[in-house]
């Protein structure tokens, strides 16, 4: 019997006794133990603060995001182990796939994000604050890692990506984990912690991996700590509500069951595309980890005179899904996760009938290929139909957790989405419909009651990522029941592990703390023109005063001319009665033009490869013919910028093989008054001198 390992402070051992038992949900055969007996809960905790969280808060956010990419690369060299593994939980070569490969795409999307964020410690949040006349003092937001540990309580049902996906963001924030999976399915999840440790990517003390109960663990977390958890909402409640968490105000983001709900639109009518891809959607949410998903379909809303030809197609659907061994390929549907798993579904499903009648599927029967429905875990799918939904409670309060779904009337637009939010709060709901208006009717009235909202039309069901697909760019979470906490959600998900903090003083000394310079500070003497310098050389607040240049009538009709332009402002002979100018005004357009030919170096090749773009730009005063103009050009910020990874000869581009960074320059065109009349950011790419 193998005895699953816990990987705490550096080392893999394993817990006191015997431990409980896991087994095949498929053969029901035992096939290891957990136990975290005797383990010291808060030893572990105090290992990460000290270990862990000093490491990754001296690597840059850019740093942790290559950290991300790397360890990704190395579990995509595993996956047939993983994958041999998974099937034990039930799970087919689908069902892994988004278990094991999601959670890999999930360390590569957060991998990504490492650009939205400086190659620094520490980060500015949103925009600087000018708080005095003079300009000498302003403040601003910054983020930094909190110095605590992130706690991840997973469930059962994915137990790769549950535990990648929250990783993933917390490791990019610069913030160390213990993470306990359900202990069900924890040998999955173990597997792949075990290669994490070996590819030795992570520094010590990042990761640590606890299978079986997580004690009194909770007892010793602090306020720089953050606690998630992902199961059932009464456990949730429970672990939410213990007395330490409430004292220290530990953040505790939960994401618990809900009853997740689809709706057909009125205007759909058997035959249209619209009417196939809500067959679809909802057997595929059935069946996909035999139902097994925080996010899957339980109720389901269709107009009342529809619901015959639905719940029959539905049925009918259903009929042809493969149940039984994962291993075989012809298998659609495999097993719930254990026995137990099993039986909890099922008495989940006699309270449902206490107001529903069983459609389609059998509770007591279900037929399986190339497997033993006696000992293994198999369920049929079980389609509910309930007549009276707003006269019942239960469809809307209990959940199986597995192949079973409710289907409901309705004969409004509006009683669908009041049906909707009798749930109380769901991670997600999707509507079906050809019919703009009934799609912005039911997001703006349902979105109060769900985290996500999936619009499914013949447009994009080809390329869309299905109601039960939680994404990486955006939040995993929704309201009440739900849990009322948000993961991944692209930046928003890395700033729950980073502490937002106020910052004033004068802009100087913010430009010199942050390494972004901010409006009004000092700038710094480049020593020669800032184009002339490679990225490692340049320095936040080298800044150039160039010459002025004089505005003229000529240089507007010109300007006019040649870009075709011709809008009444910038045409002298325009009578201005009643409008925004006195008299002919440059094109904003033109002046940043003047901009870029009074600040680029006119000399031959120089490190600046290219120009990159343009970020806010401003036209802040009208320019008139006369004025005179000159620009303050200050490097603003500096991002590295690396190397395409080429695997094929034929894929490379002219440049792969050139080390560059970004350079963010701010550029302000001040005229004869000293006043800005426009201010922009460009981006330049710069060749490194290495």
């Amino acid at each position: 019997m193998n005895k699953l390992e816990n990987y705490i402070s550096g080392h893999w051992i394993t817990g006191d006794g015997d431990g409980q038992l896991l087994y095949n949900a498929v053969t029901g055969e035992a096939i290891a133990s957990a136990s975290t007996k005797g383990l010291d809960f808060a030893s572990i905790l105090n290992y990460a603060r000290q270990t862990g969280n000093p490491a990754l808060r001296k690597m840059t956010f850019h740093e942790r995001g290559n950290m991300l990419k790397a360890l990704a690369l190395h579990l995509r060299n595993h996956l047939p182990k993983f994958y041999n593994i998974s099937y034990q939980t039930g799970a087919t070569k689908a069902d892994s796939w988004v278990d094991i490969e999601g959670g890999i795409g999930n360390l590569f999307a957060n991998a990504s994000l490492r650009r939205k964020f400086p190659d620094d410690v520490i980060c500015v949040d949103g925009e600087s604050h000018n708080l005095s006349k003079n300009n000498t003092f302003m403040g601003t937001h910054i983020f930094v890692p909190k110095e605590g540990v992130a706690v991840h309580i997973n469930a059962f049902n994915f137990p790769v990506w549950g535990m990648l996906e929250k990783i993933a963001v917390n490791l990019l924030a610069g913030v160390p984990a213990v993470v306990k999976p359900a202990t069900v399915t924890s040998y999955v999840t173990e597997a792949v912690v075990k290669e994490i440790i070996a590819s030795g990517i992570l520094p010590e003390g990042a990761l640590q991996l606890i299978c079986g109960s997580a004690g009194d663990m909770l007892n010793h977390v602090t306020s720089q700590d953050v606690v998630t958890f992902t199961g059932s909402a009464s456990t949730g409640l429970l672990l939410k509500s213990n007395e330490n968490i409430l004292r220290e105000n530990v953040p505790f983001n939960m994401e618990a069951d809900s009853l997740n709900c689809i709706v057909l639109g009125n205007d759909v009518e058997p035959g249209m595309p619209e009417w196939d891809i809500f067959v679809k959607e909802v057997r595929k949410e059935m069946t996909l980890k035999a139902g097994q998903r925080c996010t899957g379909i339980r109720r389901i809303f269709v107009p009342e005179n529809k619901m015959e030809d639905m719940w029959k197609a539905i049925s009918t659907s259903l009929s042809q899904t493969v149940i039984g061994n994962p291993l075989n390929e012809k298998v659609r549907m495999g097993s719930l996760a254990g026995e137990t798993q099993r039986r909890e579904v099922k008495e989940q499903v006699q309270k449902l009938l206490s107001s529903s009648q069983l459609v389609y599927g059998s509770l007591d029967s279900v037929e399986v290929v190339d497997a033993d429905a006696a000992k293994g875990a198999f369920m049929s799918p079980l389609l509910l139909m309930n007549e009276q939904p707003f006269a019942t409670k239960e469809v809307h309060e209990v959940e199986a957790f597995g192949p079973v779904s409710t289907i409901m009337p309705y004969k409004t637009d509006e009683e669908a989405i009041a049906l909707s939010k009798l749930g109380k709060g769901s991670l997600v709901t999707t509507i079906v419909t050809a019919d703009y208006n009934t799609a912005r009717n039911y997001v703006i009235g349902a979105a109060t009651h769900h985290g996500r909202i999936l619009v499914l039309n013949n447009e994009c069901a080809k390329e869309n990522t299905g109601h039960g697909s939680p994404l990486p760019l955006l939040v995993h979470g929704g309201p009440g029941r739900a849990g009322g906490g948000e993961e991944m959600g692209g930046i928003r998900g890395v700033k729950h592990y980073l502490q937002r903090t106020a910052l004033q003083g004068s802009p100087t000394t913010i430009t010199e703390i942050t390494n972004v310079y901010q409006p009004h500070a000092k700038g710094k003497q480049p020593g020669k023109h800032p184009f002339k310098k490679y990225f490692e050389e340049l320095q936040i607040g080298d800044q150039l005063i160039t010459e002025k240049r004089v505005i003229t009538s000529e240089d507007i009709d010109a300007f006019a001319d040649l870009s075709g332009d011709h809008f009444y402002a910038h045409i002298k002979t325009t009578d201005f009665t009643g409008t925004m100018f006195e008299r002919q005004v440059a094109h904003g357009y033109f002046i940043m033009s003047i901009a870029a030919g009074l600040f680029v170096d006119d000399y031959e090749l120089n490190p600046v490869l290219l120009n990159y773009g343009i970020d806010e730009l401003r036209f802040t005063k009208p320019v008139y013919p006369g004025a005179e103009i000159h620009i303050r050009f200050t490097c603003k910020e500096k991002l590295p910028n690396d190397k395409r990874i080429v695997e094929k000869p034929e894929d490379f581009k002219r440049g792969d093989d050139i080390d560059k960074g970004i350079v963010k320059w701010l550029v302000e065109m001040i005229d004869e008054t000293d006043e800005v009349t426009g201010v922009a950011t460009i981006l330049t790419m710069v060749k490194k001198k290495g």
